[in-house]
């Protein structure tokens, strides 16, 4: 018994670690790591040195894309404290309204992984969350306040898919595309649940974060919808991102990285599925579905959509293709 408990301490100090590293990489800063998994900064900071300290008595190169991905291969809700993940939200739509707010994210790590993997096809997780109405927010906020909420609302649930081990694809406006990487496509478990968890939390960060901060400066309340599905896309470099900068000297340096995309049937997939969400819930696609957990499918009801609105058909059976809905949590 004893060395059992031993050993689930262990696992949980590790997919710690691992979480720590996940979101240092993605530009997250110490204190916001901290607050987000409940720890000291001074740990998440230790945890940062040592790992420079081991990748420099290694002294090979960087494996960059296995290195993020292994994060989707343990199961992360246990770790990630979504007590903080609210407070966060609420802190920094506050500061946001006020004008205080700094976005810090960086998609680099985005980039540098789908570096790796340009010109192939690899299986992802899709993510898709946007904001049910905000044609009307749109409609009735001044632009500085409308700027105020999108700009909250997109970096704290970016902070939301770093820590369950996902990344960033891009910005829509008021929505963001997202994906978690499927290493093995004979055990699609983890990064499915991740990500299920990750909208989950999602939507607890607008319902009990942002929303009684909205209501308190007299805004309307937000609700948001998730799509989630799995699928094969393919890696594509779409030119290059050209910066310019000043050295100490006066001289003009000039660098360019390749920016990567993705494209594929899932991705059309999850914006569909997106689409005949309820506010504030989650819809996942059968693939998702089948690889659930009994408990975790009885969670999601099967989904009665009229013909005339969805007819896609199952790649692997050519029968229709089943949606499932939950309700937020």
């Amino acid at each position: 018994m004893q060395d059992r408990k031993i050993g689930k301490a262990c696992d949980l100090q590790v997919r710690q670690k691992q979480t720590v590293l996940n979101l240092h990489s993605a530009g997250i800063l110490p204190e916001v790591i901290a607050m987000q998994l409940d720890i000291g900064k001074e740990e998440v900071e230790r945890i940062i040195r040592d790992e420079g300290i081991r990748k420099e008595m290694k002294r090979k190169p960087a494996r960059q894309a296995s290195e993020a991905s292994s994060l989707g291969m343990f199961y992360l809700d246990a770790v990630v404290n979504i007590d903080n993940i609210i407070k966060s939200a609420q802190l920094e739509i506050w500061k946001s309204l006020k004008g205080e707010m700094e976005f810090n994210i960086s998609r680099e790590d985005t980039q540098n992984f789908l570096g790796k993997a340009a010109g192939s096809k690899v299986t992802f997780v899709i993510l898709y969350i946007d904001i049910v109405g905000s044609t009307r927010l749109s409609m009735e906020l001044p632009v500085d306040k409308l700027a105020a909420i999108i700009r909250a609302f997109t970096h704290e649930m970016s902070l939301v898919v770093s820590a369950y081990g996902g990344y960033v694809l891009k910005y829509l406006g008021d929505a963001i595309l997202a994906f978690f990487v499927v290493t093995d496509k004979s055990n699609m478990y983890i990064p499915c649940i991740n990500a299920v968890h990750c909208g989950r939390s999602m939507i607890r960060a607008v319902k009990e974060g942002f929303n009684p901060v909205l209501n308190q400066e007299g805004y309307h309340e937000l609700s948001v919808r998730v799509g989630i599905d799995v699928g094969e896309v393919v890696v594509v470099q779409y030119g290059w991102n050209i910066q310019s900068s000043i050295i100490e000297d006066k001289r003009q340096i000039i660098t360019k990285k390749a920016h990567h995309d993705i494209l594929g049937y899932t991705i059309s997939m999850a914006s569909k599925i997106t689409g005949l969400a309820e506010p504030n819930q989650i819809v996942i696609g059968q693939h998702v579905y089948d690889v659930l957990e009994n408990e975790q499918r009885d969670a999601f009801k099967l989904l009665s959509i009229p013909s005339g609105i969805w007819g896609y058909v199952s790649s692997k059976t050519g029968d229709l293709y089943n949606l499932y809905a939950r309700s937020s949590s």
